[in-house]
């Protein structure tokens, strides 16, 4: 995996997420980011690193439209605009997410072992806790958020 930054879109498959998200028919993009989000919750064995990564753009391409949420300002992002996403995906990607933190995921080993671990697991906090601001909703420490 070629990985140039620590967000959400700063490696080649979240690149390559977004090229298949901008050529996907506008009304089946919703259903491109449920079902990558689907598909990490439901993943019991190994979580395999290009899956997790696809979650963790999907996820925050849903936070991006929660009240708090960060833009999607990379170039590495979505070119074509996305609909207003159906509410019900924010617990989905909140959920996404924690499957990504897990012990048995590929990504979190590798950002571990990257040494860069504790800043990349801050910035999936900080996704999850836009998500589902609710306190104890995240790994870690709560990190105050508007409700969605």
């Amino acid at each position: 995996m070629g990985t140039w930054d620590i967000g959400p879109f700063g490696n080649d498959t979240a690149a390559d997420f977004s090229y298949t998200l901008d050529e996907t028919p506008p009304g089946e993009r919703e259903n491109l980011i449920r079902t990558t989000l689907a598909r990490t919750v439901r993943s019991r064995d190994y979580l395999e690193s290009p899956e997790a990564v696809e979650a963790v753009a999907a996820a925050a391409l849903v936070a991006a439209q929660c009240p708090g949420g960060e833009p999607i300002t990379t170039s590495y992002g979505p070119d074509k605009a996305l609909p207003r996403l159906a509410t019900d995906l924010r617990a989905l990607a909140a959920e996404a997410l924690g499957r990504v933190l897990a012990a048995d995921s590929e990504l979190a080993e590798l950002w571990d072992d990257s040494g860069e671990g504790p800043q990349w697991r801050q910035g999936i906090g900080h996704l999850r806790a836009v998500l589902d601001p609710r306190p104890g909703s995240q790994e870690g420490p709560a990190v105050p958020g508007p409700t969605c």
